[in-house]
C-alpha cells in the first residue's frame, strides 16, 4: 500500500517492500509516527503539528486564538499529533467534523470525493456489495464504526481499492491492506453525511429478531378472553407459543441499542394493543405498535426472559435486569415493572420501562462532558482537593450520573480508596468499591458502613434526607472528598434545600466546594440546521440576543433530515456552576436563617457564573442547539 503526499516523498519502507501502497499518501505523522530524521524531510511531530495549526490559520479555517487554545488543551491531554489536534477542535471546541477533517485532508493532499448514496446503483452497487463481502466481519465493523467505507475496485493501471474516509489519516485504514486481498488503496476524503448514508444503504446494522418477524409477516393472532377480565396462565402460554412475541421483545432490545435509546417503554394501548416507545435524545418516540395481542402476553415474555422478577406477581412493583451480547458488546438492561389499570378498569395491565445500560456510553474523560470553560475550570478545581462536597443537581434525566461518573474517573488512582453508595449500581467503575442499596441494607446503613471502611473519596448516590445530608457534611469535614446529587431546579436553591433539611448555614458554607445545576438539551443536526427564521427573531431578541447576532446567520433552528431525529442528533449539557468563592461563603454565613438565593446568585455571577439560561444562549451562539430547546430547559428562568 503506498500513500503519497505533496508534503512527504518518504513512505514506510516495510510497506513499500510489500507493495502495499498506492497513489494517495499518508505521511508518517498521520499514523502517529514521529519523523526523527532532521533532514529536509525529517520534521519532528511537534513541527508537524505546528505546521497543521499554521495551515489552519493561514488558510482561514480558524483564527489563531482558537488553534492555540486547542493546541494547549491537546498538550494537557498528553497527545501530540495532527490527528489529535483535529479531534480536540471537534470535540472540545465544537468545530464541524467536515470542516476540520476536510482541512486535514487538504494539507496532506488527499483528494476528495463528493458522492451521494443514491448515485451508487446498478453495477456500481453490486460491485460495492462484492467488496464489502470480501472484508472480514470484525474488520468491517471496525471500519464502519470509524466512518470508513470501502467503495469499489478500479483498474488504473493496477487494481486498487477506493476507500472513502471522513478522516483519511485514520490508522485503521492500514488494516485493510493487512487483512484483505486489497493491497493497493486509493484513499479519498468524503463528507461524514455521505459516508453515513452509504453505510445505511449497504451495511445497515442487523437485527436478526426483527428479520424473523418480517419473514413471518408478524402473524399474531388475537385470542378470545371470554368477554373481559384477566387472561388465564394457560391462555397466556398459548398466545406466547403461537406468536412471535419473544422475537419482538429481543428485537426491541437490539433496536434500542442501535438507535442509541436510553429507555424502552412498553405500554398497554388497549385490550389487544401494545405500544413500544424509545427515548432518544430525551424524547419518547413510538417505535412499534402491536395490534391483536393482549399486553399481558408481552409482559409475561419480558418477565420470563429477565432475572429478578416473578411472572405470576401482578399486584406490586418489581425490578429486574437482563443482559445481552449485542454487536459483540455486553449490554445490560434494568427492568422496572409497575401494575396499572386499563382505561375501562376491566383488568390490570403492567407498565414496563427498560433502561439501556451501555458501558460504551460512559464518559471517563472529564473534559468530554462539554462544560463551558469557566464551569469546567471551577469543577476541576473543586474535585482536585482532598475534602469538601461536590453536588450535582437537576431533574431526572439531566445527566447527573454521567457527570459524577466522569468526575470519579478523574480522581481515581491507586493511592486513594474510592467507595460509592448507589441505588441501583448501573455502571461498574474500575478502581472503586461500589455498594448496592437493597432491602437488607438501607441508605444510611450503607453510608455508616462506608465511614468505617477508611475512604478517601465517597459518592453518595443522592442526598435524600437529614441523615444522608449530615453524613455527607461529616465526611467533608473529616477530610473526605464527597460527591452526591440533589433534586433542585438550580444551584442556589440547593443551598436552601439543604438548610431546610437541618444543616446549619456555617456548615453549608464551609463544607461545599461547588454546586453544579445542569440540563441536557438536544444538539442540532449539523447536516440540516438553518439560520433562525425572521418570524422567530422577536422571541430571540427578548431572550437577549442582538440584532447583529441574528443577522449574522449563526443562530440556528432545526429542519430535519434522514440522518437525525426531527432536526436533532445527540445532546449536550447546559449548566450553572456555583463555585464557593470566599464571598459566596461569607454571604451564606451572614444570612443565617434568612437565606437569599438571589443574593447568592448575584455574588456568584460577579465572579462569572453563567445562569442556566445564559449557558443555553452560549450554546446557541456556538450553533449547537436551538431557541426552543433552551427555552424548554430553562422555563423557570
Amino acid at each position: 500500500m503506498l500513500f503519497r503526499s505533496a508534503n512527504h516523498d518518504r513512505v514506510y519502507s516495510n510497506l513499500r517492500r510489500s507493495d502495499h501502497f498506492l497513489s494517495n499518501s499518508i505521511p508518517d505523522c498521520c499514523f502517529g509516527r514521529d519523523c526523527h530524521d532532521k533532514s529536509s524531510h525529517g520534521l519532528s511531530s511537534m513541527v508537524q503539528l505546528s505546521k497543521f495549526g499554521s495551515f489552519l490559520v493561514e488558510k482561514g479555517y480558524f483564527d489563531r486564538d482558537l488553534v492555540e487554545k486547542a493546541y494547549q488543551k491537546m498538550l494537557e491531554y498528553g497527545e501530540n499529533s495532527a490527528g489529535a489536534l483535529a479531534r480536540i477542535l471537534e470535540s472540545d471546541f465544537k468545530v464541524q467534523h467536515d470542516t476540520v477533517y476536510g482541512a486535514l485532508a487538504k494539507m496532506y493532499a488527499f483528494p476528495s470525493m463528493d458522492l451521494e448514496a443514491e448515485e451508487v446503483k446498478g453495477a456500481k452497487a453490486d460491485a460495492c456489495r462484492d467488496v464489502l463481502s470480501k472484508i472480514p466481519e470484525e474488520l468491517k465493523k471496525k471500519l464502519l464504526y470509524h466512518k470508513i467505507f470501502p467503495l469499489a475496485l478500479v483498474d488504473k493501471p493496477r487494481e486498487a481499492l477506493q476507500v472513502l474516509a471522513s478522516d483519511p489519516t485514520d490508522r485503521i485504514i492500514q488494516e485493510i491492506a493487512n487483512q484483505t486481498p486489497y493491497k493497493r488503496l486509493e484513499i479519498y476524503w468524503c463528507k461524514l453525511r455521505s459516508i453515513e448514508e452509504l453505510i445505511n444503504k449497504f451495511a445497515p446494522q442487523k437485527n436478526e429478531f426483527l428479520a424473523l418477524l418480517e419473514e413471518a409477516g408478524q402473524v399474531l393472532t388475537e385470542i378470545d378472553d371470554g368477554g373481559g377480565g384477566e387472561l388465564s396462565e394457560q391462555a397466556l402460554d398459548e398466545e406466547i407459543n403461537k406468536s412471535l412475541l419473544v422475537n419482538l421483545f429481543e428485537g426491541a432490545l437490539i433496536e434500542a441499542v442501535h438507535k442509541d435509546a436510553s429507555d424502552i417503554h412498553i405500554i398497554a394501548g388497549g385490550k389487544t394493543t401494545i405500544d413500544i416507545y424509545f427515548r432518544v435524545d430525551g424524547k419518547l418516540q413510538l417505535w412499534h405498535r402491536q395490534e391483536g395481542t393482549p399486553p399481558e402476553a408481552l409482559s409475561a415474555v419480558v418477565k420470563d426472559r429477565s432475572i429478578g422478577v416473578d411472572r405470576f406477581e401482578r399486584d406490586t412493583a418489581q425490578d429486574g435486569f437482563a443482559q445481552r451480547l449485542i454487536d459483540d458488546h455486553l449490554i445490560r438492561f434494568r427492568i422496572s415493572i409497575i401494575p396499572i389499570v386499563s382505561a375501562e378498569f376491566e383488568r390490570r395491565f403492567e407498565s414496563i420501562v427498560i433502561r439501556v445500560i451501555d458501558d460504551r456510553k460512559v464518559i471517563t474523560d472529564f473534559h468530554r462532558l462539554g462544560f463551558q470553560e469557566q464551569a469546567e475550570r471551577e469543577f476541576v478545581k473543586s474535585i482536585s482537593t482532598s475534602k469538601g462536597i461536590i453536588i450535582v443537581t437537576g431533574p431526572t434525566g439531566s445527566g447527573k450520573s454521567t457527570t459524577l461518573m466522569a468526575a470519579l474517573h478523574h480522581v481515581i488512582n491507586p493511592t486513594v480508596n474510592v467507595l460509592t453508595c448507589e441505588d441501583p449500581v448501573e455502571y461498574v467503575i474500575r478502581g472503586a468499591r461500589q455498594l448496592k442499596i437493597g432491602h437488607k441494607m438501607s441508605f444510611d446503613q450503607a453510608i455508616r458502613a462506608i465511614l468505617r471502611h477508611d475512604p478517601d473519596v465517597v459518592m453518595v448516590g443522592e442526598i435524600r434526607d437529614k441523615i444522608t445530608a449530615d453524613i455527607a457534611v461529616k465526611l467533608a469535614n473529616t477530610g473526605h472528598l464527597t460527591f452526591s446529587t440533589l433534586h433542585t431546579n438550580d444551584a442556589p436553591s440547593a443551598i436552601t434545600r439543604l438548610y431546610k433539611m437541618g444543616i446549619e448555614t456555617f456548615l453549608l458554607a464551609y463544607s461545599i466546594n461547588i454546586i453544579i445545576a445542569q440540563r441536557l438539551v438536544r444538539k442540532l443536526c449539523v447536516h440540516c440546521r438553518r439560520s433562525i427564521s425572521k418570524e422567530h427573531w422577536p422571541a430571540a431578541l427578548q431572550m437577549g440576543f442582538t440584532q447583529e447576532e441574528l443577522e449574522s446567520g449563526n443562530i440556528y433552528e432545526p429542519v430535519g433530515c434522514p440522518l437525525c431525529h426531527n432536526g436533532y442528533k445527540g445532546r449536550i449539557n447546559i449548566a450553572e456552576a456555583l463555585y464557593f468563592y470566599p464571598e459566596v461563603r461569607n454571604e451564606i454565613v451572614k444570612s443565617q436563617s434568612d437565606l437569599d438565593e438571589e443574593r447568592i446568585r448575584a455574588v456568584a455571577e460577579k465572579h462569572g457564573m453563567l445562569s442556566m439560561r445564559r449557558s443555553g444562549m452560549e450554546r446557541m451562539r456556538e450553533g449547537l442547539t436551538s431557541m426552543t430547546e433552551v427555552l424548554y430547559a430553562t422555563a423557570e428562568d
